[in-house]
């Protein structure tokens, strides 16, 4: 099967598991899922193609274990991020930007969770970058652990294996099949939308605040009011 990189070839679902397989799959899915590392990683179209790959018998693995590994190391990599948000502390929100590291995307995850609250650990799974850094971020806020471990389970069941389940489905179409790049960046397209739709909001509520804002200093008063003022 060939697919259409997005970006460098090694960022290719296809190559990526072609050349790493199972092993690499999982630690992919480890280090989008909560290391800082791993925000720019492909998640979304390397489950449907893994589970494509299964179906096709590309990918010689029964699918049931696919998805229960998948499930394990998304739980495991919002685990190692939520420890480490809440070992970091306020600290993440000062440090510097580097190659690897925007403070654009932590503010963009704070604002998300504080939104969504609990649930966004679910909703961030289907947002590329955002389900990186949100279980670190719930980490920074101290969520409760318990509710923590109950969404981070949600998330990665609904994420991990209903996306790779979509896939292996999917899989069995011929028509998907032959337009398989074409789908791959449909599936690039809906998962970065949530993004675009806030970033256009935020636009609009700074417009629509910069527009209420009067333009300056309320000036003197005219010189027929400052007249009669005298007089009295």
């Amino acid at each position: 099967m060939n697919t259409l990189a997005l970006g460098p070839s090694w960022l290719d679902p296809d190559y990526l598991l072609n050349t790493f397989g199972l092993p690499g799959l999982l630690l992919i899915v480890f280090a989008e899922s909560g290391l800082l590392i791993g925000f720019f990683l492909p998640g979304d179209s390397l489950l449907f193609t893994t589970g494509l790959l299964v179906t096709t018998g590309q990918l010689k693995y029964p699918l049931w274990l696919v998805c229960t590994l998948i499930a394990i190391a998304a739980i495991l990599g919002d685990q190692v991020g939520y420890l480490f948000g809440r070992k970091v502390g306020p600290a993440l929100f000062k440090r510097p930007d580097s190659r690897l590291f925007k403070q654009e995307n932590v503010e963009k995850a704070h604002a998300f969770f504080e939104k969504h609250g609990p649930k966004s650990l679910v909703l961030a799974r289907f947002v590329p970058i955002v389900r990186t850094f949100t279980p670190i971020i719930a980490g920074v806020s101290r969520m409760n652990y318990r509710l923590f471990v109950i969404y981070n389970i949600i998330g990665a069941l609904l994420w991990g294996v209903g996306v790779t389940v979509l896939g292996a489905l999917l899989g069995k179409i011929d028509f998907v099949h032959q337009h398989i790049e074409k789908i791959l960046i449909l599936i690039v397209l809906v998962s970065v939308l949530p993004i675009v739709i806030e970033v256009l909001r935020a636009r609009s509520q700074s417009k629509k605040a910069a527009a209420e804002t009067p333009d300056g200093p309320v000036g003197p008063p005219a010189p027929g009011q400052r007249g009669r003022h005298a007089k009295r």
